[in-house]
């Protein structure tokens, strides 16, 4: 049982880097949208196939207060919450394995 406890370690090991590279490009991508990147180079087309599928739920919410949208700061959050409640199961599930 201790090698499937290491290997439910490195699982939440990877999906916790996941998570860290979603915020990394998500504040990519709000830099980008305040200094006007052009919406048709390679790199903003990869970091907007990236964040689009996450923010497009959020931005059909009323959560724009004039031209600030705030639906990138409720993924912050909801990023952080699920973070946390995955890396808690896991390690959980791996404490008791191992």
């Amino acid at each position: 049982m201790v090698i499937f406890a290491e290997l439910i370690r490195a699982v939440a090991l990877l999906l916790n880097l996941v998570f860290n590279v979603m915020y990394i490009v998500l504040v990519v991508r709000i830099v980008m949208s305040w200094v006007g990147a052009d919406p048709y180079n390679d790199i903003a087309r990869v970091i907007y196939s990236m964040t689009d599928p996450i923010l497009e739920p959020f931005r059909r919410l009323p959560l724009q207060l004039g031209a600030v949208d705030f639906s990138p700061i409720i993924v912050f959050i909801l990023l952080r919450v699920l973070q946390g409640f995955v890396m808690g199961v896991l390690g959980q599930i791996a404490a008791r394995l191992g």
